[in-house]
């Protein structure tokens, strides 16, 4: 069985798929997956189903939540329900069940390792299985309390940090011009992360669009001072002067 919260919550068994349709019992078994094996206590709980603002019988609420959050897991998926107590609150015991979330950080890593060994083949296929675990909206349709907020936060970065590791191992394998449209599309999206500006530089530089990719520096320029106050980074500047000068250090050296 797997647990699937990179995206709306779900549980997944075979090529079935189970959902809670009761937000406020999917919120509690959001949060107890996202601190998956780790005590959550009741103030916690409570505060990510009803913010600063609950009812005055939340926690007897809550305990309904759980009891039914039990049930339903015993009976549609477990012969025992993971879900325990544990003083001041509960504790989900994930056991041999897999959760997407730790699927997605394994293969993150396998991929920079992969393409730390010039195995960019092999790291491109890693990044891709990752990301083709997020869903869509991180906890879609769910309250956003601290811990569901945090987690939330921590994806949104790791996702785009997958995403620019994908990027730089297809620039590698000489896939620059697949590239250009995608990566437009995330300095749009992504106005102020730089990298993925200097990946679109290079991609259309290598398509032989020169003149095109000193326009995304103009324009990355123009974002950064505009919003920010600032100039580009290093690493901006300096592809800028070496498209300028036809570097041959931006040429394909592989395409293994």
């Amino acid at each position: 069985m797997r647990y699937e919260i990179l995206g709306p919550v779900r549980i997944a068994q075979g090529h079935d798929f189970l959902s809670i349709k009761a937000r406020k019992i999917e919120a509690v078994l959001a949060v107890l997956l996202i601190r998956v094996d780790t005590i959550v206590s009741i103030d916690q709980l409570v505060a990510e189903i009803w913010g600063t603002d609950p009812p005055r019988r939340a926690t007897a609420c809550l305990h309904v939540y759980i009891s039914q959050l039990r049930k339903w897991l015993a009976g549609s998926t477990c012969t025992v329900a993971p879900v325990v107590t544990r003083q001041p609150g509960y504790l989900l015991r994930l056991g041999a069940d897999e959760l997407d979330v730790d699927t997605f950080v394994d293969l993150s890593r396998q991929g920079r390792k992969l393409a730390a060994a010039d195995r960019h083949p092999e790291a491109v296929t890693a990044f891709e299985s990752a990301l083709a675990l997020c869903r869509g909206p991180i906890l879609a349709d769910l309250p956003h309390g601290p811990i569901v907020e945090g987690f939330a936060t921590w994806l949104r970065e790791a996702e785009l940090e997958c995403t620019e590791m994908l990027m730089d191992a297809y620039l590698t394998l000489g896939r620059h011009r697949e590239l250009v449209g995608r990566l437009g599309r995330l300095t749009v999206e992504h106005p102020l992360r730089e990298i993925f500006y200097r990946q679109h530089m290079l991609a259309l530089y290598r398509s032989e669009r020169q003149a095109e990719a000193l326009g995304v520096y103009r324009n990355a320029r123009a974002t950064l001072r505009d919003e920010l106050g600032l100039e580009p980074g290093v690493a901006l500047r300096e592809l800028q002067r070496a498209i300028l000068v036809h570097d041959d250090r931006l040429s394909l050296v592989s395409c293994a």
